[in-house]
C-alpha cells in the first residue's frame, strides 16, 4: 500500500493593519475565466448625477447665505430630481458600486441634511434664538441618523417601504414651505412663520428617525409597461405642479410626510380587526 505524505500547512500570515483584504465582489473573471482584481475605476454616468446633486445642495447653502431663499429652495428640488436619477440610472445600466453608494449618502447629507437646516435657520428660525438653531440641529441630526440607518439596513427591510421619512422628502418639505411663503410674499412676523417653521422642522427631523413606513416607489419599474391610467395620472400631476409649483409641491410633500402615520394607524386598526375575527372563528 502506497503511503501519502501529508503536506504540512503553514499558518497564514496576518495582513498588516493598513491593508484591507479583497472581498468576493472585488474580483471579476477575464476572457480566459481567470479571476483578477476588479478595476478600481468609478462609473461616470450615475456619479455625474450624484455630483449634480451635491452641486445643487452646495448652491442652496450659498444662496441662503445671500438671503436668496426662493432660489435656494428651488435648488433643493433640483437636487431631489438628481438624487432620483442617479439611482435609476445605476440600476438601469447595471453600474451600481460600493463607491457610488457611499458617495450618494455623503451627498444626501449635504443636500438634504445640512442645506435645508441652514435655509430654515437663515430664513426665520434665527429669530427664535437658541430654539431656532436647536430645531435646525434636530433636523440635521435626524438626516444623519436616517442615512446611517438606511445604509445598515440595506437588504434587511422591505424594499417597498422606507423606514422613517426619507431625507429628500423631509428636505423638500422644508424647502417647499420656504418657497411657498416667499413666492406669496407672506409676512413673516404677522403670521408667526418662525414658530410654524419650528414645528415643521422638528416634525421632519423626528419623523426621519421614526419607525413609520413610507412608500418607496421602488416597486414601480419604468422599464416595463404600465396601465394607461398611470399615464393619465402622470399628465394630471404635471398640470397641477405647473399651475402653481410652490403650492402643489408643498401640498404633495405634506401628504407624503403624513402618509406614514396614516398607514401605521390603518395597520393597527386592520390588525386589530383581523385578530378579533380570528378569535371569533376559532370559537
Amino acid at each position: 500500500m502506497s503511503t501519502f505524505r501529508r503536506r504540512k500547512l503553514r499558518p497564514s500570515k496576518a495582513l498588516p493593519s493598513n491593508v484591507t483584504p479583497l472581498r468576493k465582489s472585488d474580483w471579476v473573471a477575464d476572457s480566459s475565466n481567470q479571476m483578477r482584481p476588479r478595476n478600481r475605476g468609478i462609473y461616470l454616468l450615475p456619479n455625474a448625477f450624484t455630483t449634480a446633486n451635491l452641486f445643487c445642495g452646495f448652491f442652496a447653502i450659498v444662496q441662503s447665505m445671500n438671503q436668496r431663499f426662493e432660489i435656494a429652495a428651488i435648488a433643493i428640488f433640483v437636487a431631489l430630481v438628481m438624487d432620483g436619477m442617479d439611482g435609476r440610472v445605476a440600476r438601469m445600466t447595471n453600474t451600481q458600486s460600493a463607491f457610488g453608494e457611499q458617495y450618494d449618502s455623503l451627498t444626501d447629507m449635504v443636500s438634504f441634511g445640512v442645506a435645508p437646516a441652514l435655509i430654515a435657520y437663515e430664513w426665520v428660525l434665527k429669530d427664535l434664538g437658541k430654539w431656532g438653531w436647536l430645531a435646525a440641529f434636530i433636523f440635521c441630526a435626524g438626516a444623519a441618523l436616517r442615512l446611517a440607518r438606511f445604509n445598515t439596513n440595506i437588504g434587511v427591510v422591505d424594499k417597498r417601504f422606507f423606514q422613517g421619512l426619507p431625507s429628500p422628502a423631509a428636505a423638500s418639505l422644508i424647502a417647499g414651505f420656504v418657497w411657498l411663503a416667499v413666492d406669496n410674499k407672506l409676512p413673516v412676523q404677522d403670521l408667526a412663520l418662525p414658530w410654524v417653521m419650528f414645528v415643521l422642522t422638528i416634525y421632519a427631523g423626528i419623523t426621519m428617525v421614526s419607525n413609520a413606513l413610507f412608500y418607496s416607489g421602488k416597486a414601480l419599474d419604468v422599464r416595463y409597461r404600465a396601465p394607461f391610467g398611470v399615464m393619465i395620472l402622470v399628465i394630471l400631476g404635471f398640470v397641477l405642479i405647473s399651475s402653481d409649483p410652490p403650492v402643489a409641491l408643498f401640498g404633495l410633500f405634506v401628504a407624503y410626510a403624513l402618509s406614514g402615520y396614516v398607514f401605521w394607524v390603518w395597520q393597527k386598526i386592520f390588525l386589530r380587526k383581523k385578530k378579533a375575527s380570528d378569535m371569533l372563528s376559532d370559537n
